[in-house]
């Protein structure tokens, strides 16, 4: 006698059915649910810390806009919400719907590791494979307590680690011209 164990697939409109709760937010990855608790404060602190250097290189350049915890809906099975994105002006025209949600990949995505095991994994192994897969240009998976950054890169249509920084690095990025910022600026604590 056979068994077969069919994993339920997750759906947008299956999300939508689940009672609000603000304290979580919900992510699908190849119908995959994952429930994620609301974040520790030092956590957004880092995620603030990062939009603000891309928000502010953006309004200085002009050439696209830097957004906290945007959603993202490639598919009815695969809708997730990262930390910080940045997407050019241009970018942003063909993705963005009349309801303001991207349908298609920012250039830039940003992951703040939350603790556990996981939630590294969901980062590190289904968001990569994700985005790389819908054409994201850079990813920046970011160890607030490791206090490194580790930048993948498309390259041959795939995303792939090109280095890791720490702080007493710079960070730059070839889609953003001229912009540049301390890593240790993104870690700074004043507590």
């Amino acid at each position: 006698m056979s068994q077969t164990t069919d994993r339920v697939r997750w759906t947008s409109q299956d999300v939508a059915a689940l009672p609000d709760n603000e304290w979580i937010r919900y992510e699908i990855i190849d119908g995959e649910l994952f429930a994620v608790r609301s974040p520790h404060y030092k956590h957004q602190q880092t995620t603030g810390r990062i939009f603000a250097v891309l928000d502010d290189w953006s309004l200085d350049s002009g050439l696209g806009e830097a957004s906290i915890m945007p959603g993202l809906i490639f598919s009815d099975s695969d809708n997730v919400s990262p930390d910080v994105v940045w997407v050019s002006y241009e970018r942003l025209a063909q993705i963005q719907d009349e309801a303001g949600h991207f349908r298609g990949a920012p250039e830039l995505v940003v992951e703040v590791l939350s603790p556990g095991k996981a939630n590294e994994e969901r980062d590190r192994l289904a968001k990569l494979k994700l985005y790389s897969v819908q054409g994201v240009q850079e990813y920046w998976i970011v160890d607030r307590i490791a206090q490194r950054i580790e930048v993948y890169r498309r390259d041959n249509a795939q995303l792939q680690l090109v280095t890791t920084l720490l702080v007493d690095d710079l960070i730059t990025s070839p889609l953003l011209p001229n912009f540049k910022s301390e890593v240790a600026r993104l870690f700074v604590s004043r507590g």
